[in-house]
């Protein structure tokens, strides 16, 4: 499975610059793409919204935190979107690429693996980030 530059390329400017919160990435004929890109000001309720609900994406999404000291963070997490209405096959095809995707993504801090939106609630997040 290919890797096309521009998911390597916009996930350093979401991890340097901060360009945008999340990217969304598909497989299109045997290559990861980026499919979505939301901005910065973006929310993690517009993250799981761009998410197709029978289709399956990996996703890398930027969280923001504030510690119990008072303290600024970040996190970045992978997610793998396998719903549980998508196709066997493609569910198949996301399962056996995700680990040399994720490869040629360094910074990733938190991996999720979601197969319904609840899996991957806000609460999760929060509580996998500290």
């Amino acid at each position: 499975m290919a890797v096309e530059d521009e998911c390597k390329l916009k996930f350093l400017e979401l991890k340097a610059k901060r360009n945008y919160r999340f990217i969304i990435f598909k497989i299109h004929e045997q290559q990861v793409v980026v499919d979505k890109l939301g901005g910065p000001g973006e929310t993690y309720q517009d993250f799981t919204a761009a998410l197709p609900a029978n289709e399956c994406r990996y996703a890398v999404f930027d969280f923001d935190f504030t510690t119990d000291e008072n303290c600024q963070k970040s996190k970045i997490f992978f997610i793998a979107w396998a719903p549980d209405g998508s196709r066997v096959r493609s569910k198949m095809v996301y399962a056996s690429s995700k680990d040399r995707f994720k490869r040629e993504l360094d910074g990733i801090q938190v991996e999720l693996q979601a197969t319904d939106p609840s899996e991957m609630s806000f609460d999760i997040i929060k509580a996998r980030a500290y």
